[in-house]
């Protein structure tokens, strides 16, 4: 998740790499382009607040460049500011958008533009909602909806260590990636040091993407409550502390609705209560590289061994038409 921190890092210190590049002449964007679009787009311009097409558009959607079709920004994190202006928490990727320093009309702001293209956007600032705290401030002609269908969901959960939940949810049909790290604390990126001193408040997660017409949040929970020990508080196994917490962080009311129906739902299955704690949107942090796909590249390694592989036994026994064909 980028912060105020990112922005001005990649404002003074340069902009991540582009997945790639598209290059046109004036003559060849105005050709593609409405006049209103080449203005706002390619001269730096602004609409009128309140008069773009996506202004009051909330449903689902993705937002991509008018010239390049880049996906920039997803409605999921479009909130309504009261700027007139279409407003996103974050882009879809770190390196979709480029920042450069802003000093006309005699203010300092930071503008965004497609980093594919260059095609000026609007501008952001640190005055947006939590978690990031961030308000991407975009001209409706400066996109285009890309698609209504929503094909790629993200879910943060935490059933103690991130190795096991990982290793898990790998093996899921429908998961195109699955990353550890660490969620529901009070420092910004943490160490895993840190985390495991149990001062930071964080756990152990991992961030989950996956297509949701293939797996549903509330089949994605119900594999996640029956592959961990839901009823065990800060403790999976012989892990103690807060960090191993068994943890989902939604990312708005109708995650936490679907998240307290289905632990109720399950907690049938169980003989003692279930003390998941759910809680709204928090920020992400992913863990350092030698945690990432950890089962896979260490299988042999005695906790691999002991604790992760009897879990993935257990998974591919409960959850057989879920797997992966690679792992059915």
């Amino acid at each position: 998740m980028l912060t105020w921190s990112d922005v001005i890092k990649f404002t003074n210190n340069g902009n991540p790499k582009p997945d790639r590049r598209v290059e046109k002449t004036e003559a060849e964007w105005k050709e593609i382009l409405t006049p209103e679009q080449f203005q706002i787009a390619r001269l730096k311009g602004t609409e009128r607040a309140g008069t773009g097409e996506f202004c009051e558009r909330h449903e689902p959607g993705l937002y991509g460049c008018v010239c390049c079709g880049t996906p920039l920004f997803d409605s999921r994190v479009k909130f309504e500011s009261g700027s007139g202006w279409p407003s996103f928490t974050q882009p879809v990727k770190e390196n979709a958008i480029k920042y450069e320093k802003d000093t006309s009309y005699g203010m300092v702001r930071v503008e965004i533009m497609c980093n594919t293209c260059d095609a000026h956007q609007g501008h952001v600032f640190p005055d947006g909602p939590e978690p990031s705290g961030l308000r991407y401030c975009v001209n409706s002609a400066s996109m285009q909806l890309l698609s209504t269908e929503l094909t790629e969901a993200t879910a943060i959960v935490g059933g103690g260590c991130f190795w096991c939940t990982e290793a898990v949810f790998q093996r899921i049909k429908g998961v195109h990636k699955v990353e550890s790290g660490y969620a529901g604390g009070s420092v910004k990126k943490p160490t895993y040091r840190e985390v495991t001193s149990g001062r930071t408040g964080h756990a152990e997660v991992i961030r989950i993407t996956y297509n949701p017409n293939e797996l549903s949040y509330s089949d994605l929970l119900r594999i996640f409550f029956s592959t961990h020990d839901p009823t065990t508080l800060n403790r999976q196994g012989y892990d103690t502390g807060t960090q191993y917490r068994s943890i989902i962080i939604t990312s708005g009311e109708e995650e936490q609705k679907i998240a307290e129906e289905v632990k109720t739902e399950m907690g049938d299955y169980f003989e003692d209560p279930i003390v998941t704690e759910i809680t709204g949107p928090a920020a992400f942090y992913p863990a350092e590289d030698y945690h990432q796909n950890y089962f896979n590249d260490n299988p042999n390694q005695p906790y691999c061994m002991a604790v992760i592989n009897p879990k993935v036994q257990k998974l591919r026994a409960m959850f057989k038409d879920r797997l992966k064909e690679s792992e059915a």
